[in-house]
């Protein structure tokens, strides 16, 4: 049977262009502008990182399911 699901990504916070935020320390709107090199698409990482993710779900829910033994 085929797992359907459907996966959602954040935008990239790093992007090159001066961001409206707020500085925690004195609760004042602040500007942001992040420096260096930064990739702005995470897409060519996404699907092994997806992988991973359910295949550690699967493998969890398989042990607490009784279908495998855990080793100890």
């Amino acid at each position: 049977m085929p797992i359907v699901m459907r996966v959602a990504f954040k935008p990239a916070s790093s992007i090159g262009k001066i961001q409206e935020t707020v500085d925690l320390k004195t609760k004042k709107n602040t500007k942001l502008r992040v420096e260096g090199r930064h990739d702005p698409c995470v897409v060519p990482r996404a699907p092994p990182v997806v992988d991973s993710i359910v295949s550690l779900v699967i493998a969890d829910q398989a042990l607490q399911g009784g279908f495998i033994k855990p080793v100890i």
